[in-house]
């Protein structure tokens, strides 16, 4: 655990931050924030100060609009995201990608492990990286560890679209930003998406841009 000292420059951020009102600025690629990692969160903002914080990436993440939010994306280096996906798709979507509703959570110092050897592999963005896309395999279940932003343990398999969420989140807290896992050939515009890759599966990106599928 840190000291007092230790954890004021990380609550004198956020309530900078928190001071503005609304959205919080997103940080965007090139920053070095996004590749240092962030630090394992043991009470640096205290719970009144957590709360506050919770409140702010989920009317950011809402407002972007996007389905996760890590600590990292707005400046914080501290192992925290939220997640949030209503999944509002067509059926055909819904299936192909497993693509169900998940509630909102908080995520703190969150780690995640494959389960079994299925991987997926679907086109996925980024609030850092606006503007384009690119195809990233993965693990198609996890294991999900941490915590809730009361403290309490996380332990539990998360699957499909949800599952994506959640390593593309914690990734983040690791310094990664899913171009690092990502297929290059399949980088698209956010025009050349909507003009040309909008199929549940990427099987014609795949075809057309020349790259393999697991």
């Amino acid at each position: 655990m840190g000291t007092r000292e230790d954890h004021r420059p990380f609550a004198d951020h956020v309530e900078e931050l928190l001071s503005g009102g609304g959205p919080l600025p997103i940080v965007e690629a090139g920053d070095p924030v996004l590749r240092r990692g962030a630090e394992p969160y043991d009470g640096q903002l205290g719970p009144a100060l957590l709360e506050r914080f919770v409140a702010a990436l989920r009317l950011t993440m809402r407002a972007a609009p996007g389905v996760g939010l890590a600590a990292v994306q707005v400046g914080v280096a501290l192992r925290i995201a939220v997640v949030e996906d209503p999944a509002p798709v067509p059926p055909e979507v819904r299936e192909a990608r497993g693509r169900v509703p998940l509630p909102f959570r908080v995520l703190v110092n969150p780690a995640y492990a494959p389960v079994g050897e299925a991987r997926a592999a679907f086109f996925e963005g980024c609030l850092s990286v606006p503007g384009w896309q690119a195809v990233v395999a993965r693990p198609a279940a996890v294991r999900l560890t941490g915590a809730d932003e009361h403290g309490r343990p996380l332990d539990e398999v998360v699957t499909g679209w949800p599952a994506r969420i959640v390593q593309h989140e914690t990734d983040h807290l690791d310094g990664t930003l899913y171009l690092d896992r990502a297929e290059p050939r399949s980088l698209s515009s956010a025009r050349a998406m909507a003009e040309r890759w909008t199929r549940p599966v990427p099987h014609d990106a795949a075809a057309e841009l020349g790259f393999d599928l697991p």
